[in-house]
């Protein structure tokens, strides 16, 4: 029986076809294939004068949705419907969670096939997982689809009701989510807190004492029998001490005179005190934790963390990454205890395997936690992948790992000494058995927290024991604000208050990043000044609709929906045309909205000056003691915490005093001025007029300041990019110059292609040489996060069958060979020194790789890869020049077979050949040529 496969990636489906048996047929459907109209072109003609139409649901008739094909997914549509003609079993592969089942659902109602039609669902993909999920098939579940649905026609009424109000009001262009909104409500919060904090002061002392000839630090904690004030002691809005706090407040002067009366006292150990405890293991990666650690540690956003995640799923590397369990299945538990007792050893193994629950009730995606896939882990090393890929399997891997080892064990020491009356304390932390932190650190959203991983060991010390203090001094301390969102801190609060789901959160932050609300500074995701103007209107006038536990009782709806413990069509009936629903709610709303007051935004601490919302962007408006109107516009990337009086002022002054001028050009004579743009501080030649519409211009390079800038070195940027001089092999130009990711060197060869290296470190764009810049080009071009390859620690020779070298290399997790990008451990008993190349192919044969008497074959993209059994009236592999022959060329007429004729062949040649869907899909991407009529044989074959 011939047998379609539909997947969703080109990608996935190359790496399924591996495991299927013959007979089965594997294409992509490049995601969705229906969805709700965008605009308006897409709404059929028919429709277009429906008032609904817009919506894209019809309320009237039970919401019903308008589903369309994309215009860039139609030859898609087309292309599966050739393939299912010739199949006798449909079988949807697509993801196993709600966005996946919809998928499926909508391949059935676009294909509609006459056929016997499965749904396939796995975590993995490995031959194992394929193959049980292939004896293990179901029909589409409708309660996770009409879920998926009523999430999305939900998104759908709350976005393209209140943004329209929104661009009337406001500004054109700003859009309203049922997420989005609250994200960005959380973001302007913690703004605002920032903005009504007020700094504290206060001192304490730092001692430097030594003890049996090691030095140890300790701070002051308390004076005359009271606890010394701290940043927790100050109340953040007035800068003064909280009420009932008995505690001790040194300013500059107290403290340096009591740095003068106790540096010569004795110092007395009075209490001396350690205590165990234990670090647990945090439990495997769910889809959450995973973007909070890639941002942390790999600096990945959510989006970018994600996309990779995915890429990695697709390859057969991890198990499905859309994913709220934290549960590893038996296999997955054997596998990681494995790794555990072979890199590190049976003593860090617990006599069980370690189980967690799941912390989210309402989890309802994939039922494993994101692991590394298979029976048997590879290490990072034995992957073959580099770059990001290797990061983030790197990251996945340890934590695996290190959730089946044991406790670490510590011991934390506390010793207080005594000068005086001052009480000085010094703690220290030993660790006693390292356990599961030999694998894996978690990370955290706070910097200074990294220090509790480090030991801090304090020498012995017992009550009467006299230490020596060798230096004593007064230290200032200032309380800060709390500290901006991150992306991995704003998803941690957002799944803990329960607002959307895990898998949406890397597009909703693209999303609040896309349309203006954020701007990342850093790490930090700072609101902008729209952002502020939004979420004011929503608060004030729709405070429902972006508090956040109204929104988790949404997502808990939905949940239950999908569940069955909820119906769909009463929720959404009293959610939009309740008495209390949307569409009621923006009707009366809408007429008390003043546009005026909604564009003004009220920050507070900013007397006699207004901030506002205009077509470009938000601008200060200060009135003058003699009616004058002053208005300038506010940078782009100030933050609104940030905007003091004293910022407005200096914008107002520059707007009234014009750009400073920085010299005139030793060429020209033109003014060169220096002014400060949107996007930051720029120095520009000449003056905007007729004669020169568009002035040259630079940005400054980073880190230099607009009081830096000298004529030299406005002159340099003005003229950049620069020539260095000609490339001694080639005779081509190398040039440095400034661009949009910061200033580079080039090696441009015309037609041929340019060679960019970025310039870093100590090097600057106006200063770097030619020899320098050749030693940067020579260097290997390493993309974002990448490496480069490590080198061998011995070869041990070529391999006979194709030729290529066998290595021997030392890696994060011991010795180990490789061929191409096949790695094998080295077993522990076995000495890398002399490790033969005969054992060596022995090994790489048993993981995969190419066996040494293997027939030689050309080498792919992935390196050498391991021979595949003969199959029988197997088709010969189109080479490029054919697959471009066969999109030129008129097609050939198929001869007139019978439906059972035409299935057998398949079935004997399927598995054999090329994917014609993904080929089509490639080459849909290309310049469309004109359209050939089709032929007479092959109307006459499709009829």
């Amino acid at each position: 029986m011939a047998s379609l496969v539909i997947v969703e990636s080109p990608t996935k489906a190359r790496t399924i076809r591996e495991f299927l048996p013959r007979g089965y047929k594997v294409v992509a459907s490049m995601g969705h294939v229906r969805d709700l109209p965008d605009r308006a072109s897409d709404i059929p003609a028919k429709l277009k004068g429906e008032e609904w139409s817009r919506l894209g649901v019809n309320v009237e008739q039970d919401f019903e949705p308008l589903y369309i094909v994309p215009s860039d997914k139609r030859h898609v549509v087309k292309e599966l419907k050739t393939a299912l003609d010739d199949a006798d079993e449909l079988i949807l592969a697509t993801d196993e969670d709600r966005e996946g089942e919809s998928i499926s659902w909508h391949l059935m109602q676009v294909l509609k096939p006459k056929v016997s039609t499965r749904r396939m669902v796995f975590h993995e993909i490995t031959r194992e997982a394929i193959r049980d999920a292939l004896d293990h098939t179901r029909p589409v579940d409708d309660r996770l689809v009409r879920a998926q649905e009523t999430r999305r026609i939900l998104d759908r009424l709350f976005g393209y009701t209140l943004s329209p109000l929104l661009w009337k009001k406001i500004a054109y262009g700003l859009s309203a989510g049922r997420v989005q909104s609250v994200a960005v409500r959380l973001l302007v919060i913690r703004e605002r807190e920032r903005r009504a904090f007020v700094p504290a002061t206060y001192w304490d002392l730092k001692a430097a004492l030594e003890h049996d000839g090691q030095g140890f630090e300790a701070t002051l904690a308390t004076l005359g029998g009271k606890r010394l004030a701290t940043g927790k002691d100050f109340d953040e809005r007035t800068g003064k001490l909280l009420a009932g706090r008995d505690v001790v407040l040194l300013d500059q002067s107290a403290a340096e005179a009591l740095t003068k009366r106790l540096e010569r006292g004795p110092w007395t150990v009075v209490a001396a005190e350690e205590k165990p405890f234990v670090r647990r293991p945090a439990p495997p990666f769910i889809t959450s934790t995973l973007q909070q650690e890639a941002n942390r540690k790999l600096r990945l956003s959510a989006r970018e963390a994600m996309r990779t995640a995915q890429k990695l799923y697709e390859e057969g590397f991890i198990t499905y990454m859309r994913t709220d369990s934290v549960h590893l299945s038996n296999q997955a538990l054997t596998a990681a205890r494995e790794c555990v007792e072979r890199l590190y050893g049976g003593g860090y193994l617990p006599p069980q395997p370690r189980t967690y629950l799941t912390g989210n009730a309402t989890a309802q995606e994939a039922h494993e936690a994101i692991r590394p896939a298979g029976s048997h882990f590879r290490t990072p090393e034995e992957t073959g992948l580099s770059g990001r890929e290797l990061a983030v399997y790197d990251l996945i891997w340890k934590r695996t790992v290190a959730s089946q080892m044991l406790d670490a064990r510590l011991t934390g020491m506390t010793v207080t000494i005594d000068v005086a009356d001052a009480g000085f304390r010094a703690t220290g932390k030993r660790i006693d058995f390292p356990g599961f932190l030999r694998a894996y650190v978690e990370g955290s959203d706070d910097p200074e927290a990294a220090l509790e991983d480090q030991e801090i060991v304090l020498p012995h010390l017992e009550v009467g024991d006299r230490p020596r203090c060798q230096a004593l001094e007064a230290l200032s301390h200032e309380t800060q604000p709390p500290a901006r969102y991150t992306e991995a801190s704003l998803v941690k609060e957002l799944e803990a208050d329960g607002v959307g789901r895990p898998s949406t959160y890397a597009s909703i932050i693209d999303t609040i990043i896309d349309r203006g609300y954020v701007q990342k500074q850093g790490q930090a995701l700072v609101p902008t000044l729209t952002a502020f103007g939004v979420t004011a209107l929503l608060e004030h006038h729709f405070p429902t609709l972006v508090d956040i536990k109204f929104t988790a009782g949404m997502e808990q709806t939905l949940d239950d929906i999908s569940e069955g413990h909820a119906e769909w069509l009463p929720y959404l009936k009293e959610f939009y045309l309740g008495k209390a629903g949307l569409k009621q709610q923006v009707a009366v709303r809408e007429k008390k909205i003043d546009p005026a007051e909604a564009r003004t935004i009220d920050l507070g601490g900013l007397p006699d000056a207004t901030i506002k919302l205009g077509r470009f962007g938000p601008y200060v408006e200060v009135v003058t003691e003699d009616g004058e109107v002053l208005k300038a516009s506010v940078p782009r990337d100030a933050a609104p915490a940030d905007l003091s009086r004293e910022v407005i002022d200096e914008v107002l002054r520059q707007k009234a005093a014009g750009p400073d001028i920085v010299g005139n050009h030793p060429e020209s004579g033109a003014p060169i001025l220096l002014l400060n743009g949107q996007y930051g501080p720029y120095v520009q030649l000449g003056t905007v007029s007729d004669d020169n519409p568009k002035p040259k211009r630079a940005s400054l390079p980073k880190g230099v300041t607009p009081d830096q800038v000298t004529l030299d070195m406005a002159v340099g940027l003005l003229a950049l990019p620069r020539l260095l001089g000609p490339h001694p092999e080639t005779g081509a130009n190398v040039l440095a110059g400034q661009g949009r990711f910061g200033p580079y060197v080039v090696h441009d060869q015309g037609k041929v292609g340019k060679d960019y290296r970025s310039i870093k470190g100590e090097d600057h764009v106006l200063t770097i040489t030619l020899a320098r810049a050749l030693e940067l080009l020579a260097q290997p071009k390493l993309g974002r996060g990448r490496r480069a390859a490590p080198a061998p620690l011995r070869d041990l020779g070529n391999h006979p069958a194709d030729g290529q070298p066998v290595g021997l290399f030392d890696g994060k997790y011991g010795p180990y060979v490789k061929h191409g990008s096949t790695s094998a451990s080295i077993p522990k008993d076995r000495d890398p020194g002399t490790v033969t190349l005969a054992e060596s192919l022995e090994w790489i044969e048993a993981r995969g790789g190419l066996a040494a008497t293997a027939q030689p074959r050309a080498k792919g993209k992935g390196g050498p890869r391991s021979p595949k059994p003969p199959k029988a009236r197997t088709a010969a592999k189109p080479t490029a020049a054919a697959k471009k022959s066969a999109t030129t060329q008129p097609p050939r007429a198929k001869p007139k077979t019978s439906k059972r004729a035409r299935a057998g062949a398949a079935k004997r040649n399927w598995a054999s050949q090329p994917d014609p869907l993904t080929a089509r899909v490639k080459r849909a991407s290309r310049p469309r040529r004109a359209k050939r009529r089709p032929t007479k044989a092959r109307s006459a074959s499709r009829r």
